[in-house]
């Protein structure tokens, strides 16, 4: 124990400790696996989907489709990362992030090309949301949406926005490809740079239709990739908690309930085996 060198009888930290200490890390673990699993059930007949890989304690690889699933299925109190919170995540050394990429959002320029049908469905419903004047261009978080099944889209999914998605208009996105900023540029909320011109990381862009927004290897952040279906081991899905049931108690509680049922659904499914064989056997 560190000794006391106050000359008071009792120290007590004069700041409000937060009931809720928010939290960040890679999807993995056993849960994280569980989840990767049903995934792959749900959508196995979506190329697109099979893109988790266990290993290590982490599942890696990452496409905006992925992380869309994945934030299906987290609980209350968890979702998985916006650009701002790896800004952040970086900015008090929580996560290393050299190394590997994150799918963050979606960024909406035209609804032309490329992904010309996924950028004229996102259009229409941002239209319907906004009204027809709404500000071009903007990213779009991967957890404002869901994933629906939609035979007309090229991966057979297109993305719906929640019912109170947040967009953020973004016209530092139409910055030149290869505009050089610092970390000190960055909004904290959105994640973004507010000026281009001198620094040490690379800004990416194009000027049309529907691309992913990401960090990179190089803690460059990309806005320019059109293939929304690329996945790799060095992708990584990233959750946050947050204040409505972040605390590492909430978490640790639903894992508890989680793998309560579990453990129920596998004594079932073991019990009807057994009364098979017994069938079998004559018994």
């Amino acid at each position: 124990m560190v000794p006391n060198t106050f000359p008071v009888s009792e120290v007590k930290p004069l700041i409000e400790i937060p009931k809720d200490i928010l939290q960040i890390g890679f999807f993995g673990g056993e849960y994280g696996r569980e989840i990767d699993a049903s995934i792959k059930k749900d959508y196995k007949d979506f190329p697109v989907m099979q893109r988790g890989n266990y290993s290590e304690g982490i599942v890696k690889g990452s496409n905006p489709f992925y992380v869309v699933g994945v934030q299906s299925k987290l609980p209350i109190g968890v979702r998985v990362a916006g650009q701002g919170d790896l800004e952040t995540a970086m900015r008090v050394s929580a996560l290393n992030l050299e190394g590997t990429y994150e799918d963050t959002g979606l960024v909406l320029r035209t609804d032309g090309n490329p992904n010309e049908y996924l950028s004229g469905n996102l259009m229409k419903q941002v239209k319907e949301r906004f009204g027809k004047g709404a500000k071009m261009l903007i990213m779009i978080p991967l957890y404002e949406m869901e994933l629906v099944k939609n035979q007309d889209s090229p991966h057979g999914l297109a993305f719906k926005l929640k019912k109170d998605a947040e967009i953020i208009y973004t016209p530092i996105l139409n910055k030149s490809d290869g505009s050089k900023f610092n970390s000190e540029d960055i909004d904290v909320k959105t994640g973004l740079p507010i000026k281009v011109g001198n620094g040490n990381r690379t800004l990416w862009t194009r000027d049309s239709g529907l691309s992913r927004l990401y960090l990179g290897r190089g803690l460059n952040l990309n806005s320019d990739y059109d293939n929304l279906a690329d996945s790799n081991d060095y992708g990584r899905v990233v959750l946050v908690s947050t204040a409505e049931g972040g605390s590492q108690d909430y978490i640790n509680e639903k894992l508890v309930e989680l793998k309560s049922l579990r453990d129920a659904e596998f004594t079932r499914i073991n019990n009807k085996y057994k009364q098979a064989e017994a069938v079998l056997r004559g018994e």
